[in-house]
């Protein structure tokens, strides 16, 4: 097999600016398939990847499509575990775009499918390959900042105005929790591990907002880390992407990881000499006190996922993340929304 073939369910943000370039720039992969209802999209999808096929439906590709080795689901939240159960059903491995569903329930039915089916399954958490992340994660690994007592993570961004589009709607899935908490708490868990309580806020703070649009998630680990973890369209400033305090030292670095806003700009991995790097004044602190460092920030790798998926389906390698860790992902939100919709009350 020269290069598998992958299909995009879903041709909207997700599909055409996330995972489809991200497939493309994997030497072992092509975008071989592509399934929209669009017209516009349709021949978007087209003029971007040459030689796609473009199916309306999801049932029609996996009814009379061929050559396709991989399904990705990039549609709303809502359908991904009825899409990924019927990919797996007619044998394909999948990827599914966060939150892995909008019920835990849910996504332990499609991870027990994959089980029986025996097909690898995967959820795009691609904030694992945030630069931040990485660097973070290299300095607990080097022992830098002793035992974490703290660790301050936000998603923030200033947008008064809604902007449309199902993720603004009153429907399951939907509301900025799902949508960024789904990276936060992600991150969380990787780094510190499993968490014995939760403590949530809910807001809706815009004119007409159906869903929620600012979010605030406390987790206590059962290491002893705690975990505040900040998600807003509404931050008319926006605080430190992440600080992390311990019993030697912290960290702090602001900004966003550059790679979300190079894909959306049209910049792609495999032409770009320097993907996901930011120049040293945009570096983190390192220190304690007075006594403060800059330290480099790692490159981000978004192209790791999927060439770390082509190793699962070419060379049987294990998945770029563990499904089970996104259902544990999907309990902790749940809860946090029962407990944030509770206080409500």
């Amino acid at each position: 097999m020269d290069q598998l073939g992958v299909a995009i369910i879903g041709y909207g943000l997700a599909g055409s600016v996330f995972h489809a370039p991200l497939v493309a720039a994997e030497s072992r992969m092509r975008v071989a398939s592509v399934v929209t209802s669009s017209a516009e999209r349709a021949e978007r999808a087209r003029a971007e990847h040459p030689g796609v096929r473009v199916w309306g439906t999801a049932a029609e590709l996996f009814a009379e499509d061929e050559d396709v080795d991989l399904a990705v689901i990039a549609t709303p939240n809502s359908t991904h575990a009825p899409l990924a159960l019927q990919a797996l059903a007619a044998g394909l491995p999948v990827v599914i775009d966060k939150p892995f569903a909008v019920r835990a329930a849910d996504a332990e039915e499609v991870v027990e499918a994959a089980e029986r089916a025996d097909l690898p399954l995967t959820v795009f958490q691609n904030r694992r390959w945030d630069n931040d992340f990485l660097t973070l994660r290299g300095l607990l690994e080097e022992g830098k900042l002793g035992e974490v007592r703290r660790f301050e993570s936000r998603f923030e961004r200033w947008r008064p105005d809604l902007k449309g589009g199902w993720r603004e709607l009153d429907e399951p899935g939907a509301g900025i929790m799902f949508d960024l908490g789904s990276h936060l708490v992600d991150q969380a868990l990787t780094l510190f591990g499993p968490v014995t309580e939760v403590y949530a806020e809910l807001d809706r703070r815009r004119p007409g907002a159906a869903a929620d649009d600012d979010a605030f998630i406390a987790l206590t680990h059962a290491s002893g880390t705690r975990s505040h973890l900040w998600m807003s369209a509404v931050a008319a400033q926006l605080g430190p992407r992440m600080r992390v305090l311990g019993s030697t030292a912290g960290y702090t670095v602001h900004g966003l990881d550059p790679q979300e806003d190079d894909l959306r700009a049209g910049r792609r991995p495999d032409d770009e000499t320097l993907w996901g790097t930011v120049p040293p004044e945009q570096w983190g602190t390192l220190g304690a006190g007075d006594d403060l460092r800059t330290v480099p920030t790692l490159p981000g790798d978004y192209p790791a996922f999927y060439r770390a998926m082509a190793a699962t389906l070419l060379d049987g390698a294990p998945v770029p993340v563990d499904p089970r860790d996104a259902v544990e992902t999907l309990r902790i939100l749940e809860y946090a929304h029962h407990v944030a919709s509770a206080a409500e009350e």
